[in-house]
């Protein structure tokens, strides 16, 4: 299986708004994979490598669906561990965080970030908007592969 193909790492601590993007995923998208990190270590592990005992091979994933306020590692420092690196640099990155704060905003696009959405409160809002950006992301966006 290629986990290039379709394929989205979800990076999001908040269990609500983790099931309510997955459902909005699945629902519309049926990505081929859906990998979920709770925290931004977590996210970085996924990308850039695990233990030397795990062979698994680093994900490359066609978008990568970023949480600004997370545990360990906050998610614009992801962001610009993913920006910096060639290897994964021109994944689509989508910060869909609850911040409206102009600073963060201003610091994601700084950093390189492909979008930011601010979390809609309402149900209906929200389910409209990751499918919004699912359709653009993995149906219409046409990106290179990572190397």
């Amino acid at each position: 299986m290629d986990v290039y193909d379709r394929s989205v790492l979800l990076v999001e601590d908040n269990p609500d708004d983790l099931e309510l993007t997955l459902y909005a995923l699945r629902q519309y998208h049926r990505p081929g994979c859906i990998t979920v990190a709770r925290d931004g270590a977590e996210a970085l592990e996924a990308l850039f490598g695990r233990e030397v005992s795990d062979a698994s091979a680093p994900l490359r994933p066609t978008l990568i669906l970023l949480d600004l306020k997370l545990p360990k590692v906050d998610g614009l420092e992801v962001l610009e561990k993913i920006k910096g690196d060639p290897a994964v640099r021109m994944i689509p990155v989508v910060i869909l965080t609850s911040s409206p704060e102009e600073r963060d905003v201003v610091a994601g696009y700084g950093l390189g970030v492909n979008s930011f959405i601010v979390k809609p409160m309402d149900f209906k809002d929200y389910v409209s908007a990751v499918q919004a950006v699912g359709a653009y992301w993995l149906s219409l966006n046409h990106s290179p592969r990572p190397r």
